[in-house]
């Protein structure tokens, strides 16, 4: 990154500012969120617009009952001044009128038992003295003798409740049962009550259909109000000196535009001063990277960019990310199922899309070599070719499961990384002589572990084994004992060392058995695709014709969509902890940069 510092009239700051955002490649140093009423108006209409747009597009008739109706309700000639305005008060009025159907749709299952009456002929009645009262309550408690002493009507009778009224003069009356609320309006007027809401709420799901034709201004309007207020963040980020009539602004580029932005700052009414940006100016961290490397960008992200003169770990995250997702999900089946998905649903998904695919991908070769295909153990299938058999873990090596110790292989390789990056980037920030602490941790830890695969392997024999330890150590305990920090008193390194011993010894064992979660998770995800399996094939079994089939059939589907949602889940997570915890940790990695946002006039690019 080159650092731009900027010199110019205090007048001239919004038209500098319009010219940067037309080139697309400055990062003015600016707030990040709203300062004050202003920006944060803009921030607000700007994040309303964005979500009318996406609700518009989500917007969908095509499954609803009324969708001939809606179609012939849809003025081809309407004209709307303000989009945002009518989708606020359509949409507001939809959600209203969605309460006044469920309540209106409750008032006409009340008035139901009571049926249609006429109210003029009840305050009729009433007029006369006479009082109209209203009862509900259980056949059971319902008495038929009440009728030939009290002047009653049963209206409904359902077999478990009764429905019926009283009219009498009496001051006296008393009926043994409590009374019923006064029905509101009878049942025709009910039931019109919810016509005429279906009716407006037709109007209004017309009129949002119509509102979809805007949606490409609207989501105009929103990118020119997000312009509009990064322009107005980094006029409130700027340095005002001599009476606020000079300003300042301080930006970053990549320095392969230098040549690009140099030419058109000359242009520019404006003093400018070009220096190569160091860590403490804290520069805007813009990723490179492969196709490959770029979908994995967005996990980096998750937990931070590196800072200026760190190591970017998104190369290792995205080789052990995908590594481990395969070994988690360990089913070939799923990793098929994935794959589809990826590729068939590319539009759906968006930048999503390739991801997926990939880990499907990733998935499918890793559930062949740990010979799993939807629960099934394909090891000893007579279907599968004998060269892919070869590829496959089976068995145990020294009375452990083959693929559990294949999980821890991958974590010390995984760590080994991390304690090397540690260490080049310890050399390279702090010098070879300040580093050598480091350096003696890494070569203990990682020189004993390619020893010890040599040996395992037989390339290397006991004696030639038993002297390069020895080796490795003294070397290694020099500068974790004695040369730890060179300017402190070696008595006070050596109690550091031993400090440092201790962490690191029981740090490290607990930091490798957090990858036999990789083992236990595809373990788990396959005895369950499993034992779905059996169940499907024990109702097969049942002496009923389609039945079984179609239990079977439901009982696979379900179960193996649910199994593959499960694991998925934990084959997103658990990676991305062993890579931000366990990585993050023995590679030194802080993650506290920040993310290359220039001022750019299209903020969807």
């Amino acid at each position: 990154m080159t650092k731009y510092s900027f010199i110019l009239l205090s007048g001239k700051s919004e038209e500098f500012l319009s010219g940067l955002q037309g080139l697309g490649l400055v990062d003015i140093t600016r707030s990040s969120k709203p300062v004050d009423e202003k920006s944060a108006a803009l921030l607000a209409e700007s994040n309303e617009l964005r979500k009318a747009v996406s609700t518009l597009k989500g917007f969908d008739c095509s499954k609803d009952p009324e969708i001939e109706r809606i179609t012939v309700a849809i003025d081809p000639d309407m004209k709307v001044d303000d989009p945002m305005a009518c989708f606020r008060e359509t949409s507001a009025r939809l959600v209203a009128l969605q309460a006044e159907l469920d309540q209106a749709r409750k008032d006409v299952e009340s008035a139901r038992a009571w049926g249609s009456y006429d109210r003029n002929a009840l305050e009729a009645i009433s007029s006369l003295g006479y009082k109209v009262r209203y009862y509900c309550i259980s056949k059971k408690k319902y008495d038929p003798s009440w009728a030939s002493i009290y002047p009653l009507q049963e209206v409904a009778d359902n077999g478990k409740t009764v429905w019926f009224v009283t009219v009498s003069d009496d001051p006296e009356y008393n009926l043994p049962v409590a009374e019923s609320p006064i029905p509101t309006e009878d049942l025709g007027s009910a039931e019109r009550k919810v016509a005429r809401i279906k009716d407006e709420q037709i109007l209004c799901k017309a009129r949002m259909l119509s509102l979809k034709e805007y949606a490409p201004e609207m989501e105009r309007q929103s990118e020119g109000k997000a312009s509009e207020l990064q322009l107005y963040l980094a006029q409130a980020g700027s340095g005002k000196v001599a009476d606020d009539l000079v300003t300042t602004f301080v930006g970053f580029a990549p320095t392969d535009c230098d040549a690009q932005l140099c030419a058109e700052f000359d242009r520019m009414d404006v003093i400018y001063v070009k220096e190569d940006a160091v860590k403490d100016d804290n520069p805007p961290i813009k990723m490179k990277g492969n196709w490959f490397t770029r979908m994995f960008t967005v996990l980096t992200d998750m937990y931070g960019r590196p800072v200026y003169d760190e190591f970017d770990p998104t190369p290792y995250i995205s080789i052990f990310f995908t590594l481990f997702f395969a070994k988690c999900m360990g089913d070939a089946g799923y990793g098929l199922m994935l794959l589809i998905l990826g590729i068939g649903m590319k539009k759906m998904l968006g930048d999503l899309a390739p991801l997926v695919t990939t880990l499907g991908g990733a998935t499918l070769i890793m559930g062949i070599v740990l010979h799993t295909f939807f629960g099934m153990d394909i090891s000893t299938a007579a279907w599968v070719p004998a060269g892919l058999k070869k590829c496959m873990i089976t068995g145990s090596i020294a009375g452990y499961d083959a693929q559990m110790l294949f999980s821890i292989l991958i974590g010390v390789i995984h760590l080994c990384i991390a304690m090397l990056l540690k260490a080049i980037y310890s050399v390279r920030k702090s010098g070879f002589m300040a580093s050598l602490g480091t350096l003696g941790w890494t070569l203990l830890i990682v020189g004993g572990v390619i020893v010890g695969g040599f040996a395992l392997l037989g390339v290397i024999g006991a004696t030639a084994t038993k002297w390069t330890v020895i080796v490795l150590g003294a070397i290694s305990a020099l500068g974790i004992f004695l040369f730890n920090d060179i300017h402190r008193n070696p008595l006070i390194n050596i109690g550091s060392g031993l400090y440092e011993t201790y962490n690191t010894v029981t740090g490290l064992l607990g930091d490798v058995l957090s990858y036999l979660r990789l083992y236990a998770l595809g373990l788990a995800g396959g005895m369950l695709g499993n034992a779905f399996n059996s169940l499907g094939t024990t109702l097969l079994g049942i002496d009923v014709p389609g039945v079984n089939i179609i239990g079977c059939v439901l009982i696979l589907v379900f179960g193996h969509v649910l199994n593959l949602a499960m694991c998925c889940l934990g084959a997103f997570v658990h990676p991305l902890r062993l890579n931000f915890l366990e990585f993050f940790k023995n590679s030194g990695y802080e993650g506290a940069g920040r993310v290359y946002d220039p001022l750019k006039t299209n903020l969807s690019e």
